[in-house]
């Protein structure tokens, strides 16, 4: 009887525990500027860069930093003067990690490099596509580490300041980089969609 006993117990508990739903928590990539708050989903794909991304936002490494380099319907890049000294003076190179399924679409998240030939991205540079139709031109060449799916608007803000003749703002877009985590309400709150596996 007490064996029966044990074995039913065993039995709900187990029952209780897989109709429990798994909270989601994600780590978020915050950025936030004059001209609003970005959010963007990390891929998964790219563990290296994503745990660079990571690491360099919670040293805040980019909040003295701006969007140096804003080209309109192409591309918002910061980190790090968009100049070979620059990316000479990244705290670290990465090895690339290209995925077939991250593409170049319009608000994806990329890694900026210089042109060497093994594609090491730096690990200040960012940018954010900002060409509606996207760049296929440069998939499989630089890396995409995320998509935003917040701030859209503030992404097309950012895209149409006046840039003198070296594409930098005439007036600095400044940046604050945080690493987020938020549950699955939150996410949603956010325009987030949640997909079911």
């Amino acid at each position: 009887m007490r064996q029966v006993f044990i074995f039913s117990l065993f039995i709900f508990i187990i029952a209780c525990k897989s109709a429990q739903k798994e909270e989601v928590i994600r780590e978020i990539g915050q950025i936030k500027t004059p001209m609003g708050e970005m959010l963007f989903e990390f891929s998964d794909l790219t563990p290296n860069h994503k745990a660079s991304f990571i690491k360099l936002a919670s040293e805040h490494y980019w909040d003295t930093l701006t969007f140096n380099r804003v080209i309109n319907d192409f591309v918002i890049q910061g980190g790090c003067p968009d100049t070979p000294e620059g990316f000479a003076n990244s705290p670290y190179l990465l090895e690339p990690e290209f995925n077939d399924s991250l593409k170049h679409v319009y608000g994806a998240v990329g890694i900026g490099r210089d042109g060497n030939p093994a594609k090491l991205s730096a690990g200040c540079q960012f940018y954010i596509v900002h060409k509606k139709e996207g760049l296929p031109r440069l998939d499989g060449d630089f890396m995409i580490i995320g998509q935003v799916f917040k701030g859209l608007d503030v992404l097309d803000a950012i895209g149409k300041v006046a840039t003198d003749t070296l594409d930098k703002p005439l007036v600095p877009v400044t940046l604050e980089v945080n690493v987020l985590k938020m549950k699955e309400e939150e996410l949603i709150k956010n325009g987030y969609v949640i997909t079911k596996s």
